[in-house]
């Protein structure tokens, strides 16, 4: 017999999630907006209904028991599909065809969202996208709370991908960027140790660039750069290229968008490295269903992605998510 015609209802998925997530029978009432007595009612029925304790006590609190987190992860998937179709029913009141909300680490941001917007204005002017530019340990967040759509990005080190669908896109090449009139613009170096010269400015320690770049430094035999200032922030690294003589790694498609052309004001050193950034990967919250502007706009991106990952069943996709640390 189903939970359903066991009588489980709304208020107890409800209240399994709220449990789960605050780890209070208390704090769950309070964001319910209902009483202790009645929320440890709503357990009691749950648990008659499973016939399975769904609580257990450890120490001075209550935890869930296997069965209550099982049933507590269905239930937080269920409210989530219910906010996405109650968005979704909204928007076609409101006569849009819909919103899609996207994240995106920057190089794919601009080599692959951008694009497609452009081209998404064109052939489908009533859908709306809404874009949020940045690391992956925040866009991967955002998605599995159901706050974005799908994320071109990485699972960090320490989030369980089991919680994503992922289908790898492509790893991204990385070209040493100056400001024009830099010495190293206009002196390309012969020597790359000529390159250590001059401070670096990287992302943090456990960026997946900056990991790459010591790598492949320490492999080339080369000491790691004068480095006065970290900084995750593009647009500071970009004020920093233009007002000062730092050397700043930056992905070859967001190079080629602010270091290239006669009028632009950063200048690609012309000497590679061959440094390369570990493979980034679309990813979907497990078994969710986009809504069909979602659907679209995702359509529309994959025509950028390289022909491998064309081939990938974007509606159902494959677990080959990457899980280098952002």
């Amino acid at each position: 017999m189903s939970l359903l015609a066991r009588g489980m209802k709304l208020s107890h998925l409800q209240m399994m999630a709220a449990f789960a997530e605050t780890g209070q029978i208390g704090r769950a009432a309070e964001r319910l907006g209902i009483a202790q007595p009645a929320a440890s009612r709503l357990l009691s029925e749950v648990e008659a209904i499973l016939g399975l304790p769904v609580r257990a006590r450890a120490g001075r609190g209550v935890v869930l028991t296997e069965a209550g987190r099982t049933l507590a992860e269905r239930a937080v998937r269920v409210l989530q599909e219910l906010a996405e179709a109650g968005r979704e029913v909204a928007e076609i009141a409101a006569g849009g065809v819909g919103r899609a909300r996207i994240g995106a680490v920057t190089a794919p941001a601009l080599d692959m969202v951008l694009p497609a917007l452009r081209s998404a204005r064109l052939s489908h002017p009533r859908i709306e996208a809404e874009v949020v530019v940045a690391a992956s340990d925040i866009l991967c967040g955002q998605l599995a709370a159901g706050r974005l759509d799908f994320v071109i990005g990485r699972v960090p080190e320490g989030v369980d991908p089991g919680q994503f669908d992922g289908t790898e896109i492509a790893s991204e090449p990385v070209a040493l960027v100056v400001r024009k009139g830099h010495h190293l613009a206009e002196h390309p170096p012969e020597d790359p140790r000529d390159l250590m010269d001059w401070d670096w400015v990287l992302p943090g320690e456990d960026s997946p660039l900056t990991r790459a770049v010591l790598a492949r430094l320490a492999a080339l035999g080369l000491p790691r750069p004068s480095q006065r200032l970290s900084t995750p922030s593009f647009l500071l690294t970009l004020a920093l290229l233009r007002q000062s003589n730092v050397v700043a790694p930056l992905s070859q498609a967001v190079a080629d968008h602010f270091a290239q052309g006669p009028d632009a004001p950063l200048v690609q050193v012309r000497h590679d490295l061959g440094i390369t950034v570990s493979p980034y990967s679309l990813l979907t919250r497990k078994g969710a269903r986009l809504t069909a502007a979602a659907e679209t706009v995702l359509g529309i991106v994959a025509l950028g992605f390289p022909e491998a990952a064309q081939r990938g069943s974007f509606g159902r996709r494959n677990s080959t998510t990457s899980r280098t640390k952002v």
